[in-house]
């Protein structure tokens, strides 16, 4: 299974937020199955799942918190290698946006972290920027989505 997060870079209430993202992840992982969890790696929404992915492993389930990477340039390989060394991280891919824009690299991330995913869970609460623009974008593609602003 894979779980791939989308949101706002700010969050208002990381403590409340934290809470409904444990509640969502536990409800959905399945003990007989592994999970990889896709993670953005940007903003407050993106590391705090990060962070909340970090602690299910460190519970022995079997499960992989994996930084997806719209970047392959030589200053974000620095980025990729200081990720692997915090630990929060098991892995880093980087999906096939070689002939893919600079500018446009994470948009088209973005969707092939929603291709890829069987739940997407979102922290979207206003209807511009990135995340909505992905959440839409999920939406069209009919892919599972919880959204935790509406819990």
């Amino acid at each position: 299974m894979i779980i791939t997060f989308l949101g706002h870079r700010s969050i208002h209430t990381i403590d409340e937020v934290r809470k409904k993202l444990e509640h969502t992840i536990a409800q959905n992982l399945k003990s007989d199955e592994k999970t990889l969890f896709y993670c953005g790696g940007y903003g407050t929404f993106d590391n705090l799942c990060a962070s909340v992915c970090h602690a299910f492993r460190k519970r022995e389930l079997p499960c992989e918190v994996v930084y997806i990477t719209p970047y392959i340039t030589e200053s974000h390989q620095k980025k990729m290698k200081d990720l692997l060394e915090t630990k929060l991280y098991d892995s880093v891919i980087y999906p096939p946006l070689e002939s893919t824009p600079l500018k446009y690299a994470i948009i088209k991330r973005n969707e092939w972290m929603i291709q890829q995913a069987d739940l997407i869970i979102a922290y979207v609460d206003h209807s511009h920027g990135g995340a909505y623009k992905s959440l839409v974008y999920a939406e069209k593609k009919q892919k599972k989505i919880i959204n935790l602003t509406e819990l």
